[in-house]
């Protein structure tokens, strides 16, 4: 037994170690191709020209805004130097390599990127950490009641109804949901953000609406894979032995749809922390959503470089906690 539980546990650490490696030539990749995309096709210069004003802009004012920040190297080969300062001396080894220590420097605008990340992050935490977590409830749970109720009225009408409610554009919820509820009924603010436990008025309807735009769509998609479930031998089985429909849904469709469910979910963590771009906008929420929507507005591509970098990590350590997960769900992959 001790030689099987021995076995198991190796078979674990290699099939998550292989996993890991994956990680780190698809994160070179990404890197590469965001540098190419910001340093080749838009380069040094036209970036300082965009900054300073494409009017009265001169070759020198040029030159000392990208010394200043470091754009005045060579891309990816200084010929003028010897050694690995060949390879050290450039743009592409100064901005990218530094960025796998996470050492986002500065921004365009000469902020520290760190400390504007470290600060945003939470009211972006804030709003997706409750979204996730009450969007899951209310979809497994409807979706588990639609399952129970297969083949009735209520099943084809709550199909009807997921449908209209993915057919529904997000900013209708947004916009539907400032003027009900903020303009009409004045319950809540219809934007802005404030520190500590006077934030949570703010974070009322942004929270609201991610859950209840997020219904249509999570409910038809767990309800799919429960009624894939269903039809299984297994199920066949628990209902021969005198089990209720209830018991069958909760000890063992749903346990058994945790594979699906887990993948969906993993998927979702970097928006935890990278938040939402459109609802973050809307609601003047002070997250990295919106910091990456006013990077892009100013054209400075240091923070989204810094951004898109965070994005990639955080969904790669998402699909390893997916490999993880799937290992405690499912024997199988352990064997």
């Amino acid at each position: 037994m001790f030689i099987l539980l021995e076995k198991e546990h190796g078979s674990v650490s290699s099939y998550l170690t292989r996993r890991i490696l994956y990680a780190f030539p698809i994160l070179i990749g990404v890197n590469f191709i965001t540098f190419v995309l910001f340093f080749v096709v838009n380069s040094p210069d036209d970036m300082a020209r965009v900054h300073l004003g494409n009017r009265y802009v001169t070759e020198n004012s040029i030159n000392n805004w990208k010394s200043e920040r470091g754009y005045d190297k060579p891309l990816f080969i200084a010929l003028d130097n010897s050694g690995k300062k060949i390879f050290t001396e450039t743009i592409f080894f100064d901005k990218t390599v530094r960025l796998f220590t996470f050492d986002f420097g500065q921004s365009d605008s000469g902020r520290d990127i760190s400390y504007d990340i470290s600060e945003r992050m939470w009211p972006s935490l804030f709003i997706s950490l409750p979204v996730l977590c009450l969007g899951l409830l209310f979809t497994l749970s409807f979706a588990l009641l639609i399952a129970f109720f297969r083949g009735t009225y209520i099943d084809s009408s709550a199909v009807i109804l997921c449908v209209s409610m993915m057919s529904i554009s997000g900013l209708f919820y947004i916009i539907g949901g400032q003027y009900l509820l903020s303009k009409l009924l004045q319950v809540v603010p219809i934007s802005g953000f404030d520190d500590g436990v006077a934030s949570i008025k703010f974070l009322i309807l942004p929270i609201l609406i991610g859950v209840v735009g997020g219904l249509g769509h999570g409910t038809r998609w767990y309800r799919t894979i429960f009624l894939e479930e269903i039809h299984r031998d297994y199920v066949r089985t628990a209902r021969a032995k005198g089990l209720s429909e209830k018991g069958v849904l909760y000890l063992h469709v749903l346990r058994n749809a945790l594979i699906p469910i887990v993948t969906g979910v993993v998927a979702l963590l970097p928006s935890l922390f990278l938040g939402s771009l459109i609802t973050e906008a809307f609601f003047g929420i002070p997250g990295l959503g919106s910091y990456t929507i006013d990077a892009i507005q100013s054209q400075d591509f240091a923070i989204v470089r810094a951004m898109v970098f965070l994005g990639s990590v955080l969904y790669i350590l998402g699909l390893i906690l997916t490999d993880v997960a799937y290992t405690v769900v499912d024997p199988r992959i352990r064997l």
